[in-house]
């Protein structure tokens, strides 16, 4: 008996047009179809999330003013470009799950900034093929190009 009545109320609800379980079911398979590339593109988000803290870090530990100016630069910028490459992904894919951390270290030489930032660069190369659409890539470009201008300003200015 109650099964039945759960079967008119469903359809019910559809005739009301307040119930479509084809759309739950296409979304659910949305959601399914990007947990494979999640991992990889969290990858990138949580190393980009925890590069805005250790830059800030190593910008107040370094006593380079060019070196202190370029890391100042970085960790500005980086918050709202990371941001809004997560709400765009996230706006197409679902909600990022399973963000992870990462242990802070202290400023050593310039050396060291000069491998922190080329590895950011490759986390994402590694990674970036985990999303297909345009925008998204552009937005990683962004990111990549406020990468390259710090090396920039590492390397040359001091």
């Amino acid at each position: 008996m109650e099964k039945d009545l759960t079967e008119k109320l469903f359809e019910e609800l559809k005739k009301q047009g307040l119930y479509e379980q084809e759309d739950t079911i296409e979304d659910e398979d949305d959601e399914n179809e990007s947990e494979g590339s999640n991992d990889q593109f969290c990858e990138i988000i949580c190393k980009l999330l925890h590069s805005q803290t250790q830059v800030h870090i190593l910008h107040l530990q370094t006593t380079s003013y060019s070196e202190h100016k370029a890391l100042q630069g970085y960790y500005e910028g980086i918050d709202g470009l990371v941001d809004g490459l997560v709400e765009s992904y996230q706006g197409k894919h679902g909600l990022l799950k399973n963000y992870k951390t990462f242990d802070m270290v202290d400023y050593k030489s310039n050396d060291q900034l000069l491998k922190y930032f080329k590895e950011l660069l490759e986390i994402i190369s590694d990674n970036r093929d985990s999303v297909k659409e345009s925008y998204l890539q552009n937005q990683i470009d962004t990111i990549e190009e406020l990468i390259n201008s710090t090396l920039y300003k590492l390397k040359f200015l001091k």
